[in-house]
């Protein structure tokens, strides 16, 4: 991607530093916690994430020490989510909303978010209680390793990612999926997961799409970094890689396919209109 000159949002809240105390709590349900890329290669459910012990605490960890590497990729996500916040003001301002953009908090290891205690196993994701977006950096460094995918613009999809489920908690449709899925049965409800999931994959591609209409950000190979990770997160493909086999009715995430061609949408029309995963029928996404 090229980034060059753009500025860096400031809206990023830095964890990293002074670790060592433990984070007490378990998981408070105050918000919905969305994990982005869940769990990549063990197909468990998130709430299964969390390391507690025996006193209910997360587990303590030691100083974090930053590297140049690391740097480079906070200055990254950080102007990353600069262009999420230019893009989303846009188009809300142009449908007649008001657009308060996400906080992105990075972390080390483990995190005490809104929605409770969480660990970098848990993946990127996004917490409604306080509308903020937690990632660890070491989730970038690890993707090539675990899935066989990296690149910038992968990265990058990764936040655009979890902003797309901000974007659904402004417009209503977070919270009204998620009391849908309260009272559904298990198979109904991870339908509607999915749903919520391929719209976020069409969002992240909405913004790339007039990001690089702005900033002509995109290059030689990026869009491919793109529609590889989303091929290689599909609940199909990680299911049959850890188990050798796949439960359609257990799909929280979507499939490979169902999340390249929801990716593949919002880069190509750039119509946030064209975004309604609700309506086809489930076998129709």
């Amino acid at each position: 991607m090229q980034l060059e000159g753009r500025r860096q949002s400031t809206n990023v809240e830095d964890r990293r530093t002074g670790k060592g105390a433990a984070i007490g709590g378990g998981l408070g349900l105050g918000g919905i916690i969305i994990v982005g890329l869940i769990l990549l290669l063990t197909g468990q459910d998130p709430s299964q994430v969390l390391t507690y012990t025996n006193d209910g605490s997360l587990n303590p960890q030691t100083e974090y020490q930053e590297s140049q590497e690391d740097r480079d990729l906070y200055n990254f996500a950080a102007t990353i989510l600069a262009g999420t916040e230019d893009v989303w003001t846009a188009i809300f301002k142009q449908n007649g909303l008001t657009y308060t953009p996400p906080k992105l908090v990075i972390f080390d290891g483990s995190v005490q978010s809104g929605c409770g205690g969480a660990t970098s196993q848990s993946g990127p994701f996004y917490c409604s209680a306080d509308q903020s977006v937690y990632l660890d950096l070491s989730f970038f460094k690890d993707m090539d390793r675990q899935i066989g995918a990296s690149g910038d613009f992968a990265w990058a999809y990764v936040i655009a990612h979890e902003v797309g489920h901000h974007v659904q908690y402004l417009l209503g449709t977070l919270n009204k999926v998620n009391q849908q899925r309260q009272r559904s049965s298990e198979k109904t409800a991870n339908e509607l997961s999915v749903r919520l999931e391929l719209q976020a994959d069409f969002y992240a591609g909405i913004w790339a799409y007039y990001d690089n209409k702005q900033w002509g950000s995109l290059e030689d190979g990026d869009i491919e970094e793109g529609l590889n990770v989303a091929s290689k997160i599909g609940d199909d493909y990680l299911q049959k890689k850890s188990y050798g086999r796949t439960v359609p009715d257990s799909f929280t995430h979507g499939t490979s396919a169902q999340r390249v061609k929801w990716l593949k949408k919002g880069l190509t029309t750039g119509n946030p209109a064209l975004g309604d995963t609700y309506s086809p029928r489930y076998s129709e996404l």
